[in-house]
């Protein structure tokens, strides 16, 4: 029992949720059954229920008297609609079997037409995994085909045991709630609604039906810890990507899995990934998190303005990218935790860059085209060498200084930018650097970066070099100390004591976590790097 929406004395309308139960698969309302008044709860937030335990007595509206609503079973939808049979039963349950009756989706008894669930404002999503075929055998809860949308990868699961009789959709077909994906034989009648109740198996967002989890009457019937989940942004919440087990798990510490990345499949946050979270909060690391992760409204700020737009002209809304989102929602994090600082220098490369043209002619059979990122990888190495506490990562009052050297370069793609990282980029010379990063850049092209390519960094550069710009802020990429900005060489006159000459100039920008690194080292990190760039033959050194 998840959540409680009515206490005694509240009156009711028919299909009023009353209760939420949450399973390891499914979250489901338990409805009430007819109009009438509260008068007494027989459970509370936290209590365990199975089919035909009382939750509490309704006194109709017609006079009928007060008769107990008994709780779902798990088995049935999370939707109001196809869950009333449930809550309709108001006298104990016949020992008796009773004979199959036809099912709630209107076949013939013992056929069943498995229909897709309720899976909120999707419509369209493609059928991507076909797991059975006609004369399969299935048992409860198998999974009979995956559905992907842009947000969740979800499992229809069979409503009970029988055998395929007819398959109609394939993979690549689109579905929406209510299709009817196959047709199923069953041994045993199924309950009232189940082949409207198969359930996602990993959600992206909370079943639709449950209502907000800080329903009023919840709150006065949860236990004094249930408040502590106040700050949570309920509609960030619901659209996070975890099972229902994970959400209940969530709930009871009072996290919102919204500000949290999973490590799961499709980013599915596990309970590893909440269990690690409370942890880095507990030692401090993230002691900051909550005030930010509760919006603006938290740090003092004015709501975000709400403007119709269409009054002033035409527009088009288009929804963001996937990546867009992520790391949106990362750079913000970063951005109000860290405290950036940023050190802007000049990089003379004029011998490098002639050095960049004579290499990339001697070694135009090989395929291999080596940019100026490519050096400043390697000399970014040299410099992480030298100074070990730009190698390093917060760990609560811990500073954790590393021993690899991962570099991770910022990739300009269709859909947002990404970050692949050069793995041991200290045991790779410039030309290795350089075909590595085309690799990666290629795979970022097409959508084909893993989460492996793109984790373990220690250092990041962010280039706008093919661009343009003169100086900029690059934003940490957590949790990582320092971030390195390039932007495009210009030819600038240099005084050299006597004349002035011509010569190549990079600007370089450096953001630095004032917390972890000084203003005195990072402008000694730059100034190093600047020399390295003038002399190359210095990263042998």
């Amino acid at each position: 029992m998840i959540e409680v929406f009515v206490k005694p004395g509240d009156t009711v309308k028919a299909e009023d949720s009353l209760v939420t139960l949450e399973s390891d698969k499914a979250t489901m309302d338990v409805p009430a059954p007819a109009a009438g008044t509260v008068k007494d709860l027989k459970v509370k937030v936290g209590d365990k229920v199975s089919e035909g335990s009382a939750i509490l007595t309704l006194e109709s509206a017609d006079g009928g008297g007060a008769k107990p609503a008994p709780a779902a079973t798990a088995s049935r939808p999370t939707s109001a609609a196809a869950a009333p049979a449930a809550a309709t039963e108001t006298k104990p349950r016949e020992p008796a079997a009773k004979p199959p009756t036809p099912s709630a989706a209107g076949g013939p008894a013992g056929i069943v037409p498995v229909k897709v669930p309720d899976i909120g404002d999707f419509k369209d999503v493609p059928v991507i995994e076909v797991f059975v075929k006609p004369g399969d055998a299935v048992k409860p809860e198998d999974p009979l085909v995956t559905l992907e949308s842009d947000k969740a990868t979800m499992d229809v699961p069979a409503p009970s045991a029988g055998t395929v009789k007819e398959l109609k959709v394939k993979v690549g077909d689109k579905v929406s709630e209510g299709s009817v994906i196959l047709t199923l034989e069953t041994t045993a009648a199924p309950a009232a609604g189940g082949a409207a109740g198969a359930k996602t198996e990993t959600p992206a967002a909370a079943p639709p039906a449950a209502p907000a989890p800080a329903a009023p009457a919840a709150a006065e019937s949860a236990p004094p810890a249930k408040p502590a989940a106040a700050p949570v942004d309920d509609e960030a919440f619901r659209g996070a990507h975890a099972s229902p087990s994970v959400r209940a798990f969530a709930r009871m510490l009072g996290v919102d899995l919204s500000k949290i990345k999973g490590s799961g499949p499709k980013e599915r946050i596990l309970q590893e990934d909440v269990q690690n979270y409370v942890k880095q909060v507990i030692s401090g690391a993230s002691a900051a998190l909550p005030a930010a992760a509760a919006g603006g409204s938290a740090l003092g700020l004015l709501p975000w303005p709400q403007v119709d737009f269409s009054k002033f002209g035409p527009i088009e809304s288009k929804p963001l990218s996937r990546i867009k989102k992520i790391s949106g929602a990362n750079l913000h994090r970063n951005w109000v935790m860290i405290p950036h600082v940023t050190n802007h220098e000049d990089a003379d490369i004029t011998d490098l860059e002639d050095f960049r043209v004579r290499l990339n002619k001697e070694n135009e059979k090989s395929g291999i085209k080596v940019t100026m990122l490519a050096f400043l990888i390697r000399a970014s190495v040299a410099a992480l060498k030298k100074f070990p506490e730009f190698n390093a990562s917060l760990d609560g009052e811990n500073l954790i200084y590393k021993k690899y050297f991962h570099v991770g370069f910022a990739a300009d793609t269709p859909n947002g930018l990404v970050v692949p990282v050069i793995k041991n980029a200290d045991q790779k010379g410039v030309l290795a650097i350089a075909k590595e990063m085309g690799e990666l850049s290629a795979k970022a092209r097409e959508g084909k970066l893993g989460p492996a390519d793109m984790q373990g960094g220690c250092f990041s550069i962010s280039s706008l070099g093919g661009i343009g710009g003169t100086y900029f802020t690059p934003i940490i990429n957590a949790p990582e100390v320092a971030i390195l900005g390039v932007c495009r060489s210009s030819m600038r006159p240099v005084w050299d004591g006597k004349q002035f000459n011509p010569r190549l100039i990079l600007p370089l920008s450096l953001s630095f976590d004032h917390r972890v690194v000084d203003g005195a080292a990072a402008a000694r990190f730059n100034s190093y790097l600047v020399a390295l760039l003038g002399d190359m033959r210095r990263v042998m050194l």
